[in-house]
């Protein structure tokens, strides 16, 4: 089982870490012939040969590349501007579900329960955070890709990258509270945050930005707690 955690982190590093914004634009305007989508299948492919680190482990390494090339020139060709959102879930389902099912077929594992993460806390941990660090902010803003676009354009000036990070540390703070089991601060998190986001949606007067404000931090917030909870019963 400790392979398949593997693979999950290979997939989250190359599909999220390892991949800017300029080459999805590339890969979406140049599609089939986009040299940064032979590149991103490459990191791909070395990076689960690496975690695997057998001969056996490349040959995997490139089925696996193969394969997740075969679903990102599908989701490259049959996406459109107003579906982006649903094939971007659907894009990141079809990548899971062929790492389970190559998994199952080339390992044959035996899938005992008791014996399910012996040891691999580390690896639980490191995709715990490489999740919540840099997938889920991308997720959540291609998530609210439609809400952000009706926002009205406005002449103020913010930090730059300053929404990402706030992200990035309030679900690292929410996870960190989730495992060791101090739920209260989570709240104590919440009523922070909402007091200094009070004035400012106040002075904005803008329902639009307050619900699109409500809808990120509940789903931040949701994502840590899921994850930090899924980590603690995966340690059991």
């Amino acid at each position: 089982m400790i392979l398949l955690i593997k693979l999950f982190l290979a997939h989250l590093i190359g599909d999220f870490l390892l991949q800017p914004k300029s080459w999805i634009a590339d890969k979406e305007l140049k599609k089939f012939a986009s040299k940064k989508l032979y590149l991103h299948l490459l990191i791909h492919g070395l990076l689960v040969s690496v975690f695997l680190w057998t001969w056996g482990g490349l040959v995997f390494g490139l089925v696996l590349m193969g394969m997740h090339g075969v679903i990102d020139i599908v989701k490259l060709y049959a996406q459109q501007e107003k579906t982006k959102v649903t094939w971007f879930l659907v894009d990141q389902g079809l990548h899971l579900l062929s790492i389970v099912v190559l998994w199952i077929w080339w390992f044959e594992p035996i899938l005992s329960l008791s014996e399910l993460f012996i040891h691999a806390s580390i690896w639980i941990y490191g995709t715990a955070l490489i999740f919540l660090t840099f997938v889920c902010g991308i997720a959540i803003q291609i998530l609210m890709t439609n809400w952000s676009k009706s926002l009205k354009e406005t002449n103020e000036d913010s930090l730059s990258d300053a929404g990402k990070y706030i992200g990035i540390l309030e679900r690292l703070f929410v996870f960190t509270f989730v495992v060791t089991g101090n739920w209260e601060a989570i709240g104590f998190l919440l009523a922070t945050k909402s007091v200094f986001r009070f004035g400012d949606l106040k002075e904005s007067k803008d329902r639009k930005l307050t619900e699109y404000m409500l809808i990120g931090t509940l789903l931040s917030f949701g994502i840590a707690i899921f994850t930090g909870m899924a980590v603690i019963k995966l340690l059991e």
